[in-house]
C-alpha cells in the first residue's frame, strides 16, 4: 500500500509541521519513494504564501488569474534585444519562447513518476516468430509472419504477374529471376548454387542493353533474364552465384560488373563479409539485429554470424522496436538508464512464477515527458529489414570492422530524432503521465523504398509514394485509436507525427516535418519529382491543409553526417576577415546548365533565377549571370572541397532543391550566414529561433537586387550574425544520436572514433536538446492545453510557469 499527501493549502508553520512529519516517515519506511517536495521547492516563488501538492497541476485546482502574483516577471527580466530576440542557453529565441525559456525551463524540478512495467504474455510466447508487447499482451511478428500467436506464414513475391512479354512481370525493385526469400520478398542465388545467399539484387539478373548512341548510358532490358551469367559454372566466367571472391579479387576470373552488394548486413564485393545491420539504437543491447528488425536469433548461414547472433539475442521479456522496454521479467539491474534509479513496488501476494502481471517503479523525471507508441513492425522495423538498398533511409551502415560508417541520407534525421526520444530520460512507459505522444511511422522508409516490391501496393495508388506514405498513416491512426485511450483526450493535439503527406484524420497533431511550406506563397505541392507529387491526391483523404502550420508544427534539420576534417579544424568558428568570398553556392542550378534537372518546376525556378543574375559558371550557350562579380560564386560545378568553400564564405545561398535541401544544415555547420531565398517555406527552427539574428531572407522578387542587399549590410550586422552563427551552429546537428552510437562502439570493441573524440568536446544544445526545450515551452504555452481541463499533475514549475498572465 503507497501513501500519498492530502491536499494541503498551507501557511509556513503548517508547512514546518508537515515536513517534519514527513521527515520522521522517511526513517521509519527506508525504501519509501520520497512523497513530497523539498523546502526549496516552496521557496522557489516570490512571495507565495500558499503551496501546492506535488502529485496535483495547478490548472486543476481553483485559482483566481486575477490575484495571482508575476514574481517570476519574465518580460521585465528577460528583455529583447534590438533583433527582438531573447538568449537562452546561447541561442537567440523569438522573444515570448525565450523569456519563458529562460524564466522556467531553467528551474524545471524532478517530478515523481510511477512507471508501468508490463507483464502481459502473448499467444504462443509468438511462435518464436515475433517479439511480445508486454503492456498490450500482443505479438510484433517477423516478416513474413502475421496471425495472433504469429503462426501464419505470408508469402511476400519478389515479381508481379507474368505476361508474355514480361516473364517476370512489370519492373520492381525486388524483381527476381533466381530465388525469391518469400519472407521479405528479396531475390537471392538459392540452392543448387555455390553461394545460395548471395543477393541477386535488381538489374543482375537482367540482360545489359548496350547504349544506341555514343556517350549515352548503358540500360537494362527487364524483359530478358540474364540466366547464364548468373548461374553458368564456366571456368573463366563463372555466374555471379558461383563466383569464389578470393578468385575474383585474384584477377583469375571474370564475372558481370552489373552484380554489386546492395543489401544489409554484408559487405564485399560479393557480399562474402558478414557485418551488422543497421536497427534503431542497434536493439540497445537486448536483441539481434536482422536487417532493420530487433528480434531472436535465427540460424544462419555463417557459423560466424550466428554465434554473434546468439549472443546478442533478444533476451525474454525485453520488448520495442529498439528491444529497450523492460518487462517483470527481466532483471532491475539490466533497465535501461532512462528507468533508473527506480524504486519498484511489487503487489502483496505477487510471484515472479507469473502471477505478476504489472511491476510499478517509481523514478524521478523532468518533464516534458514522452510516450512512444511500440506501434506494428510494419510501421518501423519491417521498413528497415525489407530495404533492398542498405542506405535508404538510415544514418549509418558499417563496415568490414563492424565501425560505424555515417551516411549522406537527409532523411536520416528521421532515425536520429526517433533513437535519441527512445533513449532519453524524458520518456515514459506511462501514457497518463504523458504530456506528448510520439507516433513512431517511419515515413523516410517509406517514401526512399516505396517501389521496393509488390506488397508494399504502389500499382494500387497510381505509383505515388506520397499517396502510399499518406496511406500507412492512416493505419497507424486507427491502430492507436483502437488499441490505445488516449487520442481522443486532446483530438490528438499532443501527438507527434510527420510528413505533408499527413491524413486529414492527423493534421491536428503537432508534425516534425522537413519542408515547411505554409502555401502561403506556392500552394501546392513544389516538388518536381512526380512520385512525391500530392496535388492530385484527393482532399477527402488529405484535407486541404498545408505541409507545415508555424503555430504547431516543427522543422527540423537534415540529418549531416559528423565531418572530422570541420569539426577538429573548427571551421566554424573561423573569422570574418577569413572569408574571402561574399556569396556561395554550388548545387544544381536546371536545365540551362550541363548535367542540370531538365523540369522547369526544379527549385520553384529559384536557384534558376538566381543562376541567370548571377552564375559564376558557364551555362549550356556560354554565357556568365547578367551581374556576376568577382567574390559571388553560384555554379553547378561540384567544388573540390565543398565544406571548405563554405567556410571561406560570408553569405551561403539556401534555396529548394527538388523541394527539400540541406543547404541550410551546410551553411550554419560552416559558420556560414544562411541567406534564405523561399517565401512562405520555414527553414528548421525557424518559427521558434529568431532568425534575424543570425540569417537573411531575400523574397523571390528581390533576386536581381541580392547581392546589391549583401553588400550593403554593415560589418557590425556581419559580425553580430557570424557570431550567432558561431553560438547555435550544434543546434543543427544531431550530437545526441551520434554520441550513443559511439558509447554503442565502446561498449562492444572498446573503441573511440575519430569522430566520437572530437564530438565528446563539445558541450552545447544540439538538435535533440532544442527539440525538448521547444516541447516543454508547448506544453505550457500552446493555447489548446489552456482550453482543456488538464490533467492534475506536478509539473515541476512555480505557478507562474504553468498559468502565463496575459
Amino acid at each position: 500500500m503507497m501513501f500519498f499527501p492530502q491536499k494541503w493549502k498551507c501557511s509556513w508553520s503548517l508547512l514546518a509541521t508537515v515536513a517534519s512529519v514527513l521527515a520522521l516517515v522517511s526513517v521509519v519506511h527506508l525504501f519509501l519513494f520520497p512523497l513530497a517536495p523539498s523546502l526549496e521547492y516552496f521557496n522557489k516563488g516570490q512571495g507565495q504564501k500558499y503551496c501546492t501538492p506535488i502529485n496535483a497541476s495547478t490548472s486543476g485546482v481553483d485559482y483566481d488569474e486575477k490575484n495571482l502574483k508575476p514574481s517570476l516577471d519574465l518580460d521585465h527580466r528577460f528583455p529583447a534585444d534590438s533583433h527582438k530576440s531573447v538568449v537562452y542557453r546561447g541561442a537567440p529565441w523569438k522573444a515570448e519562447i525565450g523569456r519563458w525559456l529562460s524564466g522556467c525551463d531553467s528551474i524545471v524540478a524532478e517530478v515523481s513518476i510511477i512507471e508501468k512495467i508490463g507483464g502481459k504474455e502473448c499467444k504462443n510466447d509468438c511462435s518464436g516468430q515475433g517479439i511480445c508487447n508486454h503492456e498490450l499482451g500482443q505479438c510484433r511478428c517477423f516478416h513474413g509472419f502475421s496471425g495472433e500467436g504469429c503462426s501464419e506464414r505470408l508469402h511476400l513475391d519478389c515479381n508481379y504477374p507474368s505476361s508474355p512479354e514480361l516473364p517476370y512481370g512489370p519492373w520492381v525493385v525486388s524483381i527476381c529471376p533466381a530465388s525469391c526469400d518469400t519472407t521479405r520478398a528479396m531475390c537471392f542465388c538459392g540452392e543448387g548454387t555455390k553461394y545460395p545467399h548471395r543477393p541477386v539484387a535488381e538489374a543482375c539478373g537482367f540482360k545489359t542493353k548496350l547504349p544506341t548512341a555514343s556517350g549515352d548510358p548503358t540500360s537494362t532490358d527487364w524483359e530478358k533474364a540474364d540466366l547464364d551469367n548468373i548461374f553458368t559454372t564456366n571456368g573463366s566466367k563463372p555466374g555471379w552465384c558461383n563466383v569464389d571472391p578470393t578468385e575474383a579479387y585474384d584477377l583469375k576470373v571474370q564475372y558481370k560488373e552489373e552484380c554489386d552488394c546492395k543489401y544489409d548486413c554484408l559487405l564485399g564485393r560479393f557480399c562474402e563479409i558478414p557485418v551488422h545491420c543497421t536497427c534503431i539504437n542497434q536493439c540497445s543491447g537486448h536483441g539481434h539485429c536482422r536487417g532493420g528488425f530487433c528480434q531472436y536469433p535465427r540460424s544462419s548461414c555463417n557459423k560466424d554470424v550466428e554465434q554473434w547472433a546468439r549472443k546478442y539475442d533478444c533476451h525474454r521479456g525485453w520488448y520495442g522496436t529498439d528491444c529497450s522496454i523492460p518487462s517483470v521479467w527481466t532483471s532491475v539491474g539490466e533497465w535501461p538508464r532512462w528507468l533508473r534509479p527506480a524504486h519498484v513496488e511489487v503487489p502483496d501476494g505477487a510471484h515472479l512464477s507469473g502471477s505478476l502481471v504489472n511491476l510499478d517503479a517509481a523514478v524521478k523525471k523532468k518533464r516534458p515527458l514522452i510516450y512512444v507508441y511500440d506501434l506494428p513492425p510494419e510501421f518501423n522495423s519491417l521498413l528497415l529489414e525489407g530495404r533492398h538498398f542498405k542506405f535508404e533511409c538510415v544514418n549509418r551502415i558499417y563496415d568490414d570492422k563492424n565501425a560505424t560508417y555515417w551516411t549522406e541520407q537527409l532523411y536520416g534525421a528521421q532515425m536520429a530524432i526517433y533513437e535519441s526520444i527512445l533513449a532519453s530520460p524524458h520518456r515514459t512507459l506511462d501514457g497518463e503521465e504523458a504530456d506528448f505522444f510520439f507516433v513512431p511511422v517511419l515515413d523516410s522508409c517509406i517514401i526512399t523504398r516505396a517501389d521496393d516490391a509488390p506488397h508494399l501496393n504502389m500499382h494500387a495508388l497510381g505509383g505515388l509514394r506520397s499517396s502510399l506514405t499518406l496511406e500507412f498513416y492512416k493505419k497507424a491512426h486507427n491502430h492507436i485509436v483502437e488499441q490505445y485511450p488516449f487520442w481522443n483526450r486532446s483530438l490528438g493535439r499532443d501527438h507527434i507525427w510527420g510528413a505533408c503527406y499527413a491524413p486529414k484524420e492527423i493534421w491536428n497533431s503537432m508534425m516534425l516535418v522537413h519542408w515547411g511550406n505554409t502555401n502561403s506563397k506556392h500552394n501546392h505541392s513544389t516538388t518536381a519529382y512526380w512520385a512525391d507529387n500530392w496535388d492530385s491526391i484527393s482532399s477527402d483523404r488529405r484535407g486541404n491543409h498545408p505541409c507545415f502550420d508555424p503555430y504547431k508544427d516543427i522543422v527540423l534539420p537534415a540529418w549531416k553526417r559528423p565531418d572530422v576534417a570541420t569539426l577538429s579544424s573548427k571551421r566554424w568558428s573561423r573569422l570574418r576577415e577569413q572569408r574571402k568570398t561574399l556569396f556561395y553556392f554550388n548545387g544544381n542550378l536546371g536545365p540551362a546548365y550541363a548535367g542540370g534537372r531538365p523540369e522547369t518546376t526544379y527549385s520553384v525556378s529559384i536557384r534558376q533565377k538566381v543562376a541567370e543574375e548571377f552564375g559564376s559558371s558557364p551555362n549550356k550557350e556560354g554565357k556568365l549571370g547578367k551581374q556576376h562579380a568577382e567574390d559571388v560564386i553560384v555554379t553547378p560545378l561540384r567544388s573540390d572541397n565543398y565544406h571548405e568553400s563554405l567556410a571561406s564564405s560570408i553569405f551561403c545561398g539556401v534555396m529548394p532543391g527538388d523541394g527539400w535541401s540541406g543547404r541550410f544544415e551546410d551553411s550554419i555547420l560552416q559558420g556560414c550566414i544562411p541567406v534564405v531565398i523561399q517565401d512562405g517555406i520555414f527553414l528548421p527552427f525557424e518559427n521558434i529561433l529568431n532568425y534575424e539574428s543570425f540569417a537573411v531572407r531575400i523574397r523571390e522578387d528581390e533576386i536581381p537586387n541580392l547581392i546589391r542587399i549583401l553588400r550593403g549590410i554593415n560589418e557590425t550586422e556581419i559580425e553580430f550574425k557570424l557570431g550567432n552563427v558561431q553560438k547555435i551552429w550544434q543546434r543543427f546537428l544531431y550530437r545526441d544520436s551520434i554520441l550513443l552510437e559511439a558509447e554503442r562502439q565502446k561498449t562492444a570493441f572498446g573503441r573511440v572514433e575519430d569522430w566520437a573524440v572530437q564530438l565528446l568536446q563539445l558541450s552545447e544544445d544540439d538538435v535533440f536538446a532544442t527539440f525538448i526545450q521547444i516541447l516543454h515551452n508547448k506544453l505550457h504555452n500552446d493555447p489548446w492545453r489552456q482550453q482543456l481541463a488538464r490533467l492534475k499533475k506536478d509539473f515541476g514549475l512555480p505557478q507562474e510557469c504553468l498559468i502565463r498572465s496575459k
